[in-house]
């Protein structure tokens, strides 16, 4: 007879009658992720929508608005704020579809996540069913992949339509925005799960002093290359200014294999990292 499975996270691995052969990494996870599907099927509208307003209204009013007063780079005076032989749109275009990349990740990582624990106790039912911890985790994970996926598809049909992608490898600037949410994703999933009372001033807290900083001083607005050269080194260790070039590289058919490799790399470390916080935190906070 073979022996039995290990439990897993706390729990049996073939709790309520489910058979441990049938367990995979990824299948109990897309439960969770098919019931935020289903929840988004009566919101979708509006989603979508605002996925590509958002775009548009930055295109306008940064690149043609801002960028009519900077003019394209030429290596003088303009050069000094955008590189050579970029207009300040396909300069900060790229910029902008990464970082808000890593808003869609912050967001859906972080008041959503602790009313699923606090408020609505959703985790609490899902866990009475054979689902582990972890198997939440995934499918929290698939659903931010989802929406990542749907605003960096958005931005990118938009920049297309302003002219601003230079070649097919523009297409992977999509995984590249994607990777760099998800840097950011499994750190905000662990503030989450240690959290006991009002995650308002936490969570405040980070968007002002942690992902507003980023979102200015990371390059998507002006070369890191402005700052002073402290500031250039703490920002070369950010997650988004290594999706930000990587983004921006692609979509302007500038990457260079060893520079993407190691912005890649980065961006994995990150996300690496978190994601072993943020299934530690879960699972000390779900499973008693």
């Amino acid at each position: 007879m073979a022996a039995a499975s290990p439990p897993i996270d706390g729990r049996p691995a073939g709790g309520r009658g489910e058979s441990a052969r049938g367990r995979g990494l990824l299948g109990p996870g897309l439960r969770v992720l098919q019931r935020h599907l289903w929840v988004y099927r009566r919101t979708w509208r509006g989603s979508i929508f605002s996925s590509f307003l958002n775009p548009v209204l930055f295109m306008i009013a940064m690149g043609f608005g801002v960028g009519s007063l900077i003019g394209p780079g030429s290596g003088g005076a303009a050069g000094a704020v955008i590189p050579a032989g970029l207009t300040y749109l396909a300069f900060i275009a790229p910029g902008l579809m990464a970082g808000a990349a890593m808003q869609t990740a912050t967001f859906e990582s972080s008041f959503p996540i602790s009313a699923r624990i606090l408020w609505r106790r959703n985790y609490e039912a899902m866990l009475a069913t054979p689902l582990r911890a972890w198997d939440v985790l995934v499918g929290e994970f698939g659903w931010i992949g989802f929406r990542l996926l749907t605003t960096t598809s958005a931005f990118l049909i938009v920049m297309t339509l302003f002219g601003v992608p230079r070649g097919p490898t523009a297409l992977l600037a999509i995984p590249a925005a994607m990777l760099t949410g998800f840097a950011f994703s499994p750190f905000l999933i662990f503030v989450a799960s240690r959290i006991t009372g009002d995650p308002g001033s936490v969570f405040s807290t980070i968007f002002r002093f942690v992902i507003m900083p980023f979102y200015l001083f990371s390059g998507i607005f002006f070369p890191i290359e402005r700052l002073p050269q402290a500031l250039q080194l703490l920002a070369w260790a950010t997650p988004l200014y290594n999706g930000v070039a990587l983004t921006r590289d692609l979509t302007l058919a500038l990457a260079e294999p060893l520079t993407s490799m190691a912005h890649v790399g980065v961006l994995l470390l990150y996300a690496g990292i978190g994601l072993a916080l943020a299934r530690r935190g879960l699972t000390e906070r779900l499973v008693k």
